[in-house]
């Protein structure tokens, strides 16, 4: 039996009676904003890939809702036949895997960050079955045009493989060929947000992050940080000093706009994600990007604690605490003032933040 029974496709699931219910979510697609709506793509270099990770219905809606992905379409790929039907990929054994077509702007976010979430979703080491779904037309595959993502997939893919103790049977391909499914495929469960579907969308936590690109900042050397910094500002950042609480620049700043190292100009903090700690310091439940902070142990006192470092300043920003709020991870990042600069949102074309701005209205 294949979970498109094609007698079923717009009301029940032949699997609901046999197999139960399909996987309970808690990130629901009626109610969760997908982060692309009203980001303009219009004029952007995308980029593509093709991933097959079971039924397309699901990789379709999942993938899509990865901020800085622009377009995803149902399709099958890299099969024996031209302009195949789904009949003719379910029973002529055309070789076709359902596969999403996915373009993307690569100044939001990068194949590797997307290939992250993928993995996150699908069994790599399950051959030709995902969910209740069996059968070719079901294995998974990271499917390329560009020569030049080649070295990257394969970078992520030996990343999973240390994380199981199976073989990985996800293939990774030159794109050969791929050709739409049926219109009543695409956007399936944007059309019937209670169908079938075998991927946990609570998977999706952290896909409105962005990752910054650390190419695009620089160190000052120590004499032009005396130079541009404030005597306060370079005993933080460079001496590990913190700074008086309640009576800092940034303390009680609620507008909204992004947090930059001061050292460096990388961006650190979202003004969405500070809030109101009580403690006198700049509160926030998480970086922009996970890479962007570096944590190390801190004995300086009499407790240990979990310093947070910025990745290409190293400079010392401040601790990281575990008395955050719960329904945001729980993480207090507790940050000196004097490490941060802020920049407001109607400034931040003109400082080169632009491709933060999307981020900035997220609930």
């Amino acid at each position: 039996m294949n979970s498109h029974d094609l007698s079923e496709f717009q009301t029940k699931r032949i699997w609901y009676y046999f197999l139960g219910s399909p996987k309970e979510n808690k990130f629901s697609l009626k109610k969760e904003k997908n982060p692309n709506e009203g980001v303009d793509y219009m004029n952007v270099d995308l980029k593509e890939i093709w991933l097959a990770g079971g039924c397309f219905w699901g990789v379709e809606a999942y993938i899509s809702r990865i901020y800085g992905v622009a377009d995803v379409t149902s399709g099958y790929a890299n099969g024996k036949t031209e302009n195949p039907s789904y009949e003719d990929v379910v029973y002529k054994d055309t070789g076709h895997a359902e596969t999403v077509h996915v373009k993307y702007d690569p100044e939001r976010v990068n194949i590797d960050t997307i290939l992250e979430f993928y993995f996150r979703a699908i069994d790599p080491t399950s051959m030709n079955k995902q969910g209740n779904d069996m059968g070719v037309q079901y294995r998974t595959g990271i499917y390329y045009k560009d020569e030049e993502d080649l070295k990257v997939i394969n970078n992520v893919v030996k990343k999973e493989k240390s994380k199981y103790d199976e073989k990985i049977v996800t293939e990774v391909l030159p794109l050969k060929n791929y050709y739409l499914a049926e219109d009543y495929h695409q956007n399936y469960l944007e059309k019937n947000p209670n169908g079938y579907c075998h991927i946990d969308f609570s998977l999706l936590e952290n896909s409105t992050t962005v990752k910054v690109d650390e190419k695009l900042y620089k160190k000052l050397d120590d004499k032009m940080m005396k130079k541009k910094l404030t005597d306060l500002q370079y005993n933080v950042t460079q001496n590990g000093a913190t700074e008086s609480a309640f009576s800092n620049e940034y303390w009680n700043n609620y507008k909204k706009g992004i947090y930059v190292d001061i050292v460096t100009g990388e961006p650190l903090f979202l003004s969405k994600d500070k809030y109101e700690s009580g403690t006198g310091w700049p509160s926030f439940t998480k970086p922009i990007d996970e890479d962007v902070t570096i944590n190390k142990e801190d004995n300086t006192i009499f407790t240990s604690r979990t310093e947070v470092r910025s990745r290409v300043g190293d400079s010392h920003l401040g601790h990281v605490f575990d008395d955050g709020p719960e329904d945001k991870g729980g993480k207090r990042y507790c940050i000196n003032s004097a490490a941060l600069k802020f920049v407001p949102i109607e400034d931040m074309i003109d400082k080169g933040y632009e491709k933060f701005i999307d981020l900035l209205g997220l609930s």
